[in-house]
């Protein structure tokens, strides 16, 4: 079980109250947190958070960078998915 997740992409799904923003893999991701900014790579420690208004910043398996402005919200990240609840 442990070789099926070190092989598995880092998926990110952003889900806001109308609609589901992003789903994918990523390489990378910048969240606002509300004490800061922070990054999670792949294979990332699992983590709770809230986040305050801001950009997610995320560069996707092509390394194309993207943009999504949040007014807040929470991010879960668990088994190298990353699931963002954004307002």
């Amino acid at each position: 079980m442990q070789k099926l997740l070190n092989k598995r992409p880092m998926i990110l799904e952003i889900i806001s109250p109308d609609k589901k923003l992003f789903e994918g893999e990523v390489k990378s991701i910048v969240l606002p947190g509300i004490d800061g900014s922070f990054g999670i790579l792949d294979k990332h420690a699992p983590l709770i958070s809230a986040l305050k208004k801001g950009e997610i910043k995320i560069t996707d398996k092509a390394s194309k960078d993207q943009v999504f402005p949040v007014n807040g919200g929470v991010v879960e990240v668990l088994n190298n998915k990353v699931i963002v609840l954004a307002e």
